[in-house]
């Protein structure tokens, strides 16, 4: 009798198991879908009126993506959060929005490409790149659970646009310390958490 009660309660927690992961994957091919509609519409200029109610990209849809950080990058979400990830991780939140914003200012503009995948992997893996996380040769999956998930939510957000921009148009950044031959190029719009940000004069992108 006892094994027979064993057998019924593992049977329940493997039946759980599967309907929670099935649950998990639903709400992370919905998160990517959304995605995919909201990245089209801001490439495209998009209008001014925020996404409606069910165009919107929920907390734990957003989560469900690429739940470990190991997943390949060949979705929106997965893309603008690793590089949030990686180009901002241990910054507070203002500073990780700013990065999220770079990215969205790209999307569409002239001179850059019109998926957010394509502008984080703009240039080679190897060398000259736009984002120096993608081309440092080392691994690109996302090691801490904390901040990849704020990373994931500001993704979220920015997606949403539910951002304010604070970098005042930027499309490109470089670190305070650093001092980039192209920056004279540029102007400067703001500083955050030790991050300078510009825009290109006369909106012209190079």
């Amino acid at each position: 009798m006892r094994r027979i009660w064993v057998a019924a309660c593992l049977a329940t927690i493997l039946l759980v198991g599967q309907a929670a992961a099935a649950g998990q994957a639903k709400k992370s091919e919905t998160a990517e879908k959304k995605a995919g509609v909201l990245e089209q519409n801001a490439a495209a200029g998009g209008t001014k009126a925020l996404p409606s109610p069910s165009e919107i990209i929920g907390k734990t849809e957003a989560q469900a993506v690429d739940p470990v950080g190991e997943e390949p990058l060949n979705d929106a979400i997965t893309c603008l959060s690793r590089t949030i990830y990686w180009e901002a991780r241990g910054e507070r939140a203002v500073g990780m929005e700013a990065i999220a914003s770079v990215v969205m200012n790209r999307l569409g503009h002239e001179g850059f490409p019109k998926t957010i995948c394509e502008v984080v992997m703009q240039g080679r893996e190897q060398g000259a790149c736009q984002f120096s996380w993608w081309c440092d040769g080392h691994s690109d999956d996302a090691k801490e659970d904390k901040s990849y998930a704020i990373a994931k939510e500001i993704a979220r957000k920015a997606l949403n646009r539910q951002l304010t921009d604070q970098t005042g148009g930027a499309l490109y950044f470089h670190q305070r310390k650093a001092t980039p031959r192209w920056s004279n190029e540029y102007i400067k719009t703001v500083e955050v958490d030790g991050v300078v940000f510009y825009k290109p004069r006369g909106g012209v992108a190079k």
